[in-house]
């Protein structure tokens, strides 16, 4: 299935563009006392792929309902120029009465989008998705990768500057997985969006990405930024190249402090 987002992308690096939201000394404090984030501050650009790892519970899905405005911060400043925001969550949260197609047009429908034009922007967001041929079928008889391809599908049909994935691939098997993720990666050279990525996966996150961040214990904190210096597309043999190594290991090193 490799390809099927998007036609091959000459190598290199998306360019770079407007920035879409900054966090500065941005922090999240529950109602019952507990901090879950202290003093974030980055800045994302459209083009620029961000994956953040670090512990369980270091507040990395608060991160992006920060960014999405779902769970807003209680310090700082989180500046978002996009009010468009594509948010795919770690289930694919699909609606089990509606086929794929109609799941795809929800979010158009919900905008007041006519017949006619959700069901052109849904028929393009499936076949950038490869699901061409499933458009029939109800979630109940779709494998756990093409429901999140389902749930990218819809998010695509409001053509998002910023998209924020929380864990999206976790639930798969490694086959799905690293299929998903060649898919996706040739779907931001294409559509150059910003992402922010939330993953436990190294290796994932250096595939993906143009930059990682890692984070520390909670309260959370930014600890290290590396910057990832392939271009795209990246094939999943640049997994076995020593600067790839190399960079994995010096994320895992950071990722390892960020527990002390």
């Amino acid at each position: 299935m490799s390809g099927t987002f998007a036609r091959e992308q000459p190598s290199g690096r998306p360019e770079q563009g407007e920035q879409v939201i900054a966090f500065r000394s941005a922090g999240k404090v529950f109602p019952d006392g507990t901090e879950a984030v202290r003093d974030v501050s980055f800045t994302l650009r459209r083009g620029e792929f961000l994956s953040v790892v670090g512990p369980s519970g270091c507040g990395k899905s608060t991160l992006l309902r920060m960014a999405s405005g779902l769970g807003p911060h209680t310090s700082g400043e989180v500046e978002a120029e996009a009010a468009n925001i594509g948010f795919v969550f770690q289930d694919a949260t699909l609606l089990p009465w509606r086929t794929v197609r109609k799941n795809v047009e929800l979010l158009a429908e919900l905008d007041g989008a006519s017949k006619a034009e959700r069901q052109r922007i849904a028929a393009d967001a499936i076949r950038l998705v490869g699901l061409e041929g499933f458009e029939g079928h109800y979630p109940k008889a779709l494998s756990g990768g093409m429901r999140m391809r389902t749930s990218v599908a819809r998010a695509l049909t409001m053509k998002p500057p910023l998209f924020l994935l929380d864990e999206p691939f976790g639930a798969l098997d490694e086959i799905t997985r690293g299929t998903l993720n060649e898919e996706l990666q040739r779907l931001f050279v294409s559509e150059r969006f910003a992402a922010i990525f939330i993953t436990h996966s190294i290796s994932e996150a250096v595939f993906l990405s143009t930059r990682v961040l890692v984070m520390s214990q909670r309260p959370g904190r930014i600890v290290e930024s590396f910057d990832v210096p392939f271009g795209y597309p990246r094939s999943p043999e640049l997994r076995f190249d020593p600067e790839f190594g190399r960079l994995s290991g010096e994320v895992s090193q950071a990722l390892k402090a960020g527990y002390e």
